[in-house]
């Protein structure tokens, strides 16, 4: 698929919803409401107890001018001093019970009727706050009755009051009340959305933004979030929004390289096709030389060039083009290693010891041409790790290859005394593009490598604890079926 086809299979971005009320504005709304609540459960019952309170003032005032008016004698209170007294505790009359008497100490004013009577000694919470909201839903100048202890031996004392200045008198306290209330409500509603603002509104905001950056242009790594140092779930989420962008900017650069490695190769294998071709054709006439030397070499070129061909034929491993199935059969291992070794050009290099440790008639169940292969991309990456080292003594410098049988499968090793891989290789060795580090490698060896390999059935890692780096490959035989067994020992 083109680039063009890939480009228009991509969906087009939605548009982006209208602008509403952001977080900061939610928070807003949210705060105001709760604390308009609390205060509303504050204001409650403050003017329960603001009514008890001032009604238990009258009683202990009642209580006073009881004391005085029970002391004089039967008589002796004018009338107009008795009226005084009244007018300053703010009651209308004032009784007393002793035992089964109940005695009237001053009067003024007396109503026909008693509108409400209040017995301040049972009174509960909930009775407080109803009665409470009663007094200031009423209209008008009720008469109530107060009834609550009495000092000395007494049983109970009685005032009557008017209800008007009351209720007046709890107006003034709900507006006070109010007032300040409102004053704490906007500082604590303020102090509480800055602190909410600071700690959680600010790093979301920070998040957006950096998401929305980031998927502008994803491929910038300046667009990446960096974490602050906090220890709770917004630090871990930014760390972790921090690593996931990380690795996605690699993953596209990767992609990218790709991409651009595709459409080099795309350009370059239909030139290169034509030039192998024109080799393969000169190589031909070459096989008519009678020179043995060129008889030697000669079919080992046509045997390269055709493979090269096929090679460009796939366009590449690594690209749209999938590994063809591997064409399997029993081949001896000692003759596609003995030409691994001249194709990669170790027949004559006397820097490099090369030891074959290869059992006798050792046999493999493979794709003689995609074993080639694997085997070739394993010796040139050791190849290329010896010559990072100085030029010394060769038996310091070796690459050897051992074969064997455990049971139906067959173990290949190759291995040499190179520097080995680093740590920070080893998690992704056999993925495309990711070298050990080494100036000039590409990092598809071992990625063709193990595709070949595992196409086999087979396994291919990296074997721990050795001297330089040692790649052990296992390729298991195909299940033999029962009848095919059957029939060739009956032929035989």
């Amino acid at each position: 698929m083109s680039v063009i086809d890939e480009q228009a299979t991509i969906p087009p971005r939605r548009p982006l919803p209208p602008r509403r009320l952001g977080l900061s504005g939610k928070l807003l709304l949210l705060t105001i409401p709760l604390v308009m609540i609390a205060g509303f459960l504050i204001y409650v019952p403050a003017i329960a107890n603001f009514r008890m309170n001032r009604l238990n003032d009258r009683l202990a005032a009642a209580n006073t001018a009881a004391l005085v008016l029970d002391a004089a004698p039967s008589g002796m209170v004018p009338d107009s001093l008795a009226r005084q007294i009244l007018t300053s505790i703010g009651a209308r009359a004032v009784a007393i019970k002793m035992g089964q008497q109940r005695r009237l100490l001053a009067s003024a004013d007396l109503p026909p009727a008693i509108d409400h009577d209040i017995d301040m000694r049972s009174m509960t919470v909930w009775s407080a706050i109803v009665d409470s909201f009663e007094v200031m839903l009423e209209n008008g100048n009720q008469a109530i009755r107060v009834i609550g202890p009495a000092p000395g031996g007494a049983q109970f004392i009685e005032v009557v009051i008017d209800e008007l200045p009351l209720r007046q008198a709890m107006y003034r306290f709900s507006r006070n009340l109010l007032g300040v209330s409102l004053g704490i409500a906007m500082l604590t509603a303020g102090l509480v959305y800055l602190a909410l603002h600071y700690l959680f509104v600010r790093p979301m905001r920070r998040l957006t933004a950096s998401l929305v950056g980031f998927h502008e242009d994803p491929e910038s790594s300046a667009r990446i979030i960096v974490p602050s140092q906090r220890g709770d779930e917004i630090g871990v989420a930014e760390r972790e929004l921090s690593d996931m962008q990380r690795d996605l900017v690699s993953m596209l650069h990767q992609k990218s390289r790709l991409a651009a490695l595709g459409l080099a190769v795309s350009k370059i294998n239909h030139d290169l096709r034509n030039l192998l071709a024109s080799s393969q054709l000169l190589s031909d006439q070459l096989a008519s030389v009678p020179d043995p030397r060129v008889q030697r070499f000669a079919p080992k070129l046509m045997r390269s060039l055709e493979r090269a061909i096929a090679f460009c034929q796939s366009t590449l491993s690594y690209g749209r083009a999938q590994e063809a199935a591997p064409d399997r059969r029993m081949i001896l291992v000692e003759p596609v290693v003995a030409e691994v070794r001249e194709s990669a050009g170790l027949a004559s290099d006397a820097s490099i010891t090369w030891i074959s440790a290869i059992e006798r008639g050792l046999t493999i169940d493979a794709d003689p041409d995609q074993l080639f292969r694997v085997l070739l991309n394993l010796v040139r990456n050791a190849a290329q790790a010896l010559e990072g080292r100085p030029r010394g003594d060769a038996a310091t410098m070796q690459i050897r290859i051992t074969g064997r049988r455990e049971g139906s499968v067959a173990i290949i090793e190759v291995s040499d005394t190179g520097p080995g891989v680093p740590a920070r290789a080893r998690d992704h060795l056999f993925e495309a593009f990711q070298t050990s580090g080494r100036i000039g490698g590409s990092g598809l060896g071992l990625a063709i490598a193990a595709e070949l390999v595992r196409a086999h059935g087979g396994d291919i890692h990296l074997v721990e604890g050795t001297i330089g780096a040692t790649f052990r490959i296992a390729i298991p035989d195909r299940p033999v079926e029962l009848m095919s067994v059957r029939n060739e020992r009956a032929r035989a």
